[in-house]
This record gives structure tokens, sequence and C-alpha cells, in this order.
């Protein structure tokens, strides 16, 4: 019974540390901690947002914001994954004569591009796309090159020796191989257009979760602020969620190691 009790505490430890933080969100403020000016309680922050559920806005902003994500995130991923299968399958030098080029594009801060952005695509949504495309982009392209990369040339061998075609191939035996790291990059990906979705939505937006960061910081409503980077948290998180759920149920033959039983 002690066993099964400690066994329990360990699997919700990590929620004890989610209590704690919203637990002294809410203290803080109100005991004199934090200045409630700068940091509203919790419940401020709560209320503001069941006000905004109530009139449908948080609904709009919600949406709007999802709805340029996944523009933005599946213009990477079109791109993205068949430059990567390309470059680490069948193209291996030209992906090593253009890996430093990569490498350099890809650690350029996605922010100091603001200002070529809204050059090339102006202010509209073209922009918001190009944004999150762009850092959603270099991490879905890397982890297809390096998970094509990690394939077995064996298993490779043995599938053309046994007459297999290369659509064949590529179906059975590449993008399984690779499948892990591609969902990794889709993740991660994801993520990094949720970052980005702030500065995205800078460029001319009237709606959505990071104008509504934008316009309560010029406005000075601080609950309605941190509603916004509350929401766009909460809603990343149940999309990286989503996406582990859907990896493993998708992908059954990953490795495993089997444990000891009695």
């Amino acid at each position: 019974m002690l066993k099964r009790l400690y066994q329990l505490n360990n699997k919700l430890l990590p929620y004890y540390f989610i209590i704690l933080f919203f637990g002294l969100w809410q203290v803080a403020p109100t005991i004199g901690w934090a200045n409630p000016k700068f940091i509203p309680p919790l419940s401020q922050v709560l209320e503001t947002g069941w006000k905004l559920i109530l009139n449908g806005d948080m609904f709009v902003h919600i949406s709007v914001s999802l709805e340029r994500v996944f523009i933005g995130l599946f213009i990477a991923i079109v791109i993205g994954l068949p430059l990567g299968f390309i470059l680490g399958g069948w193209l291996p030098g030209v992906a090593k004569f253009l890996q430093p080029l990569m490498n350099l594009c890809a650690q350029i801060n996605t922010m100091t591009l603001l200002p070529l952005f809204i050059i090339l695509f102006g202010v509209g949504e073209g922009g918001k796309y190009s944004v999150i495309f762009w850092a959603s982009f270099w991490p879905i392209l890397f982890t297809t090159l390096e998970g094509v990369r990690q394939v077995d040339p064996l298993l490779i061998k043995c599938a053309r020796s046994m007459g297999v075609n290369g659509f064949t191939i590529f179906f059975k035996v590449i993008l399984p191989g690779a499948a892990l790291q591609i969902f990794t990059g889709i993740r991660i990906g994801t993520t990094m257009a949720f970052m980005l979705l702030i500065a995205a939505e800078f460029l001319g937006a009237n709606m959505g979760l990071g104008w509504l960061i934008r316009n309560s910081e010029d406005n000075w409503q601080i609950p309605r602020l941190f509603l916004g980077l509350f929401s766009i948290a909460l809603v990343g998180m149940i999309i990286n969620y989503s996406l582990e759920w859907l990896e493993k149920n998708l992908i059954t033959w990953r490795d495993t190691t089997p444990g000891i039983t009695n």
C-alpha cells in the first residue's frame, strides 16, 4: 500500500509545483509580496477571461491565432518535409554543400527579420504567415534531414536486393525510420510558431491572442495582458500534448525497453 502511494505521489509530483505556482500567483499580489498593478491575482485574470468568454471575444481571438499558426506551420511542413527527404536521401552531397548556409539562416533571430517580412509581404496576413513559417521551418527541415540520415543503409540495401522499388523503399523503410525525428521537428516547430505568434500579430492585426496582449499593454489592461499570455501557453501546451499522443498512437514500432517482471 505504501509503495503504491509512493508511486502515485511521484506521478503527481509535477502537478504539485503547478498548484504551488498558481497558488503563489493568487497569494503574492493579495498580501503585498507583488505589486497588483503589475502582477494581478490569478482570480482577477480568470474573471477577465470569463467576461471575454461570455461575450464571445475569447473564442474569436483563439480561433484567429490558431488559423495563423496552422497555416504558417502547414506551409513549413509542406516545404520542409519533402526538402528534408530529398536532401537527406537523394542529394546528400547537395545537403552537405548547403549545410553552412542553412545553419546560418536558422541562427538568424526571426524578430530581426520582421522589417524584411513587412517589406516583402506587407502587414497583412502574408507577413504574419511568413514570420510563423520562418520560425517553424528550420526545426522541421533539420530533424527530417537527421531522421533520413539515421536510417540504416543496410535496410535499404536489403530492400533493393529483394527487388523493392524506390517508392516502396520510401514508404516502408525511410519514412518509418525517420518518423520519430519528423514528429520531434513538428512539435518543436509548433512551439516556435506559438513563441513567434505575438510578434506575428504585431504586424497590423486587429484580433488574435498576440493582438490582445499588445492592445492590453497599450491600454494598460494588465489582467487582460496576463490572460493573453496564459492563453497562448495553454493552447500551445494542448496542441503539443495532442501531437505527442498522435505520435505514440501512430508510431507503434518505436523501440521500447522491456521491463523486468517478477
